[in-house]
């Protein structure tokens, strides 16, 4: 004779949400990756909402972001602090433009490797 046991259904665990996500961000953020193509310059990923910059504006970029002042660019590139300032102006008003901020120096290096505009061994 065997015994039974009363059968008791364990109860399936409620999926946690963290704090700050909502429904639907995860899908969205695996459908952007998904978008992304692989770079020049060995980033990993290029955004869809790349902004256009000029080769000007690129060669000014990469200056700025390797010297460790302003001061040393306008020697590199015989250019005046004014116009350097423009160039950096114009670079951050292009990546407001399509969404993606860069405030700081390392966001601004950090959206340049992204887009493919550099690469790390350009510094």
């Amino acid at each position: 004779m065997t015994a039974t046991l009363p059968f008791t259904p364990t109860p399936t665990p409620t999926p946690t949400r963290h704090a700050n996500s909502e429904p639907g961000t995860r899908c969205a953020a695996v459908r952007d990756a998904a978008v992304r193509e692989p770079t020049a310059h060995g980033a990993q990923h290029r955004p869809a909402s790349r902004p256009e910059l000029s080769d000007r504006e690129v060669e000014v970029l990469i200056a700025w972001l390797a010297c460790d002042s302003k001061r040393e660019v306008t020697e590199r590139l015989f250019l005046a602090d004014s116009t350097v300032s423009t160039y950096i102006q114009r670079v951050r008003s292009k990546y407001d433009a399509v969404g993606r901020p860069a405030r700081t120096k390392v966001r601004l290096l950090v959206r340049a490797v992204e887009d493919g505009y550099i690469g790390l061994d350009d510094l």
